[in-house]
């Protein structure tokens, strides 16, 4: 076995604190790079880390820690129906690359692997939780998709280190990074507003997701600020076709429409597809606000004004709060919450 300066054995995060003089969770968030640790400390940290020879890399101390050196993105879906395959609508989607892209950006760095799993059953659930429990991966950071996910409960409870990209739908202590989305559905109507449209409405997202509830929360109480107390709406499921389908549901019950807040980009394609079947010009006709500024956006035609989502940036710090705590399991429970910002393009 490898020999490190104490004694026979590896050094470990606790040799290092006792060597700085500092606790063992200022040493993991020095060493996994976390935010806001007095620049003075790093000095002193990776100091003691070169007096005992200390190896910051998972792999080569899997061994005495008995880690895997790898995480995991758990994409939390409900039921998969044979007409829409969970994995078809994944690969699909600008949104699932993105996270991945930003949470390779830290674990590569780390030495650590990322791993996919995608579950939808109770089923599912319980047994992925039992393998994490036995040692599948040393931590998880999840997608909940459902409006009502028992998962995150359940991992909490098996004491799994869990992150979750978005807020949970429970109240459940675990940490998670999240977009200010009421923000960002206000800046939408303000933009459509401000451009002088007067019949405007909205396609959402499946009501019962946190996400969607807060962007229908943030465009009405906006549009009602300024005196438009109700906003004609359709729902979708994120996807374009179900864009397609809720732009028709508006146009058929609302013809003078000239404004829509597309609550993702992917309806948002959709959208414009049903709006040029109807004869309507984008956005000289009605304009379109999307959400995400994903490539989606850019590939529209016209190319879509929408509100910057940044998931890369979010799925990072995901990565850099699930290190920390695998290293820490002690660590106060966290939340990071991010700012969106609207990007004018040709839709409106």
């Amino acid at each position: 076995m490898q020999r490190g300066r104490v004694g026979e054995r590896l050094p470990t995060l606790e040799d290092v604190a006792r060597v700085a003089g500092v606790s063992r969770a200022t040493v993991s968030r020095v060493i996994n790079g976390i935010r806001n640790v007095d620049p003075q400390l790093h000095e002193v940290v990776w100091n003691a880390v070169g007096q005992t020879g200390y190896v910051p890399n998972r792999m080569a101390r899997s061994l005495v820690t008995r880690r895997t050196g790898t995480v995991a993105l758990i994409v939390s879906d409900s039921e998969s129906h044979d007409d829409d395959p969970f994995m078809s609508r994944f690969f699909a989607d600008p949104y699932f690359g993105r996270v991945v892209g930003g949470l390779m950006s830290v674990l590569r760095r780390s030495g650590v692997q990322l791993a996919l799993q995608i579950v939808g059953t109770e089923d599912g659930r319980r047994r992925l939780v039992g393998d994490l429990r036995n040692g599948q991966a040393d931590g998880v950071v999840v997608l909940s998709l459902p409006a009502v996910d028992p998962l995150p409960g359940m991992l909490v409870d098996g004491g799994v280190p869990a992150v979750m990209i978005g807020r949970p739908g429970d109240a459940v202590p675990v940490d998670y990074v999240d977009l200010a989305n009421e923000t960002g559905a206000s800046l939408a109507a303000e933009h459509l507003l401000g451009r002088g449209c007067q019949q405007i409405g909205m396609i959402s997202g499946p009501a019962e997701v946190p996400a969607s509830s807060d962007r229908i929360s943030g465009f009405r109480r906006t549009m009602a600020r300024h005196g438009h107390g109700w906003v004609p709406m359709a729902a979708g499921n994120f996807t374009q076709d179900s864009g397609e389908s809720a732009m028709r549901t508006l146009l058929a019950g609302h013809p003078d429409l000239d404004g829509v807040f597309v609550a993702n980009d992917l309806m948002a394609l959709g959208a414009l597809l049903a709006l040029r079947d109807a004869g309507r010009a984008v956005p000289d006709d009605v304009a379109i606000v999307g959400f995400d500024d994903s490539s989606a956006a850019v590939a529209a035609t016209p190319a879509l004004t929408t509100v910057r989502h940044p998931l890369e940036d979010m799925a990072a710090e995901a990565a850099r709060l699930l290190l920390a705590r695998i290293d820490d399991p002690a660590m106060r429970v966290s939340s990071v919450i991010y700012e969106p910002a609207l990007v004018p393009r040709q839709s409106a």
